[in-house]
């Protein structure tokens, strides 16, 4: 057995039941949640490396030979996520230390952050589609809990639009599911994959395909069914927003990939010119939201819509160069704006308010912090040296040598929108005076001490490294990209590693 592809998924469910046995002890708790994603981490970065050698890994449950058994596999887009899934992890981990109120820590909000990394990882390690499917309701499950941890008012309106827009996703999938099992007679993808092509009612495929678009496309939050995230996201304590913001609809992003590359190719003219079309609309109605909003979260809810389009955007146009450029994307994306969700953590924590106009001074008081956000925030917007720079030089580059002319320019024009908000950003949080309505700022002057401020920077400051390294470094990364997007481009392969000597 590769103990590598499975430890991802059994780490955080066995560090989410002990944290349930140790309800009573908050410190262990916490102890835990740093200990577990650190050792999630690790055994990812094996993962990545054994993958990276091997090409693919696969464990089939209970030794009952594929497709009759739930296969776990991971190629290297698989390994990528899972790596980017356990540095997010550590990251919240370590920042919950400082931000997380003692009255969420008791009602279980280390177990269902463990509960939801179990998710994610499952979800990008399964090799069949049902238990895909069982993934992303464990996923739904634990952030529905976490978005509701506090009981407000303002939770509760965001967490009834994202149960209700993400279970009808769910019943859409499995409806999906259930008809693509009625055509092909089995649920492991590599199986679909192959048997997929031989089915006698061609359009009925397509019809399927749509289906998984809807359903995936919704939890992606890409257009038009995107609203449930900007509802939503900004409501919650933010390192749960961060985690949000940081894994969840990559899983959706991540669903696109899979099964629009490895099943869904018999009608690529049509499914992804649809796909094409929608993920332009998202990039420029995101960011056309993001610039009419004044509160810190909710713009940056708003960019998460809007990015999602340029990853959506290397999918549809479906040439190697744009699936290298969708997945890099991913990877800087991931980081960039969990990160920036976490900075305006830190300024919530100084100045009391998410607001823009009760925010200011704080590059006069916190020249590092400035810093800190301008990393992400330059990097989102796509400013060379930085990784959104290449990420979104790749994209454009492979919609221009596909002569989607109209497509480059509004990807453009998303890039500069986004500037736009970055600067409004620094502006009005960083670089204008304090308010004069605003009275308390003993923190932010330094005069309140916070003994666990060490936890809000330690992450910041690794996520921003992370930026640096995939920007100033990136042949390796592209390298790696470049790796993940040949074998999305040959799923041949994917399906000989599963199936072995069963493939046609």
């Amino acid at each position: 057995m590769n103990l590598e592809l499975v430890l991802p998924i059994l780490i955080p469910l066995t560090a989410g039941a002990l944290s349930l046995a140790f309800w009573r002890s908050v410190r262990v708790q916490r102890l835990l949640a740093v200990i577990a994603t650190g050792l999630l981490l690790g055994v990812s970065i094996w993962l990545m490396r054994s993958t990276i050698a091997q090409g693919f890994l696969v464990v089939e449950v209970g030794s009952w030979p594929a497709p009759f058994s739930i296969v776990l596999v991971s190629d290297v887009l698989g390994a990528i996520m899972i790596v980017l899934t356990s540095i997010i992890g550590l990251a919240i981990a370590i920042y919950s230390l400082a931000s997380t109120p003692p009255g969420h820590e008791k009602f279980g909000y280390y177990p269902l952050m463990h509960l939801l990394l179990a998710g994610v990882s499952g979800a990008f390690l399964t090799g069949d589609i049902f238990n895909l499917f069982v993934w992303f309701e464990v996923m739904l499950l634990a952030s529905f809990a976490l978005l509701t941890l506090g009981g407000e008012r303002a939770q509760m309106e965001g967490a009834i639009k994202y149960v209700t827009l993400n279970l009808f996703s769910s019943a859409i999938f499995l409806s999906a599911v259930g008809l693509l099992y009625g055509m092909v007679g089995t649920l492991n993808m590599a199986d679909i994959a192959q048997k997929v092509s031989q089915v006698e009612d061609p359009g009925m495929v397509t019809v399927v395909s749509l289906l998984f678009m809807v359903s995936f496309g919704i939890k992606a939050a890409a257009f038009p069914l995107f609203f449930w995230l900007p509802a939503s996201y900004h409501t919650p304590q933010v390192a749960v927003s961060a985690l949000f913001a940081g894994l969840l609809t990559k899983v959706g992003v991540y669903a696109l990939y899979r099964v629009f590359t490895l099943i869904f190719t018999q009608d690529v003219g049509y499914t992804h010119t649809i796909m094409l079309w929608a993920a332009t609309i998202t990039m420029l109605t995101g960011v056309l939201g993001a610039a009419a909003q004044f509160e810190f979260r909710r713009i940056l809810s708003f960019h998460i819509v809007s990015q999602i389009g340029y990853m959506l955007l290397g999918l549809a146009l479906f040439t190697p160069l744009a699936l290298i450029g969708g997945v890099f994307y991913i990877m800087h994306h991931i980081i960039v704006k969990t990160n920036l969700f976490l900075v305006s953590g830190i300024t919530y924590r100084l100045l009391g308010s998410y607001e823009l106009k009760n925010l200011g001074g704080v590059y006069r008081q916190r020249p590092y912090l400035a810093l800190l956000f301008l990393i992400p925030a330059l990097s989102l917007a796509g400013i060379p040296p930085l990784s959104g720079f290449f990420a979104k030089f790749v994209v454009i580059r492979a919609s221009l040598e596909a002569s989607e002319y109209f497509i480059s320019g509004i990807a453009l024009l998303v890039g500069l929108l986004t500037l736009y908000s970055m600067i409004k950003i620094w502006a009005e949080v960083f670089w204008k005076k304090v308010p004069e309505h605003v009275t308390d700022v003993s923190r932010l002057n330094g005069e309140v001490k916070d003994p666990r401020s060490w936890a809000f920077y330690v992450p910041v400051v690794g996520l921003a490294f992370c930026t640096l390294i995939i920007g100033l470094y990136g042949q390796p990364i592209y390298v790696l990209a470049e790796t993940a997007a040949d074998q999305l481009m040959n799923p041949q392969l994917y399906i000989e590693a599963v199936l072995g000597g069963q493939s046609k």
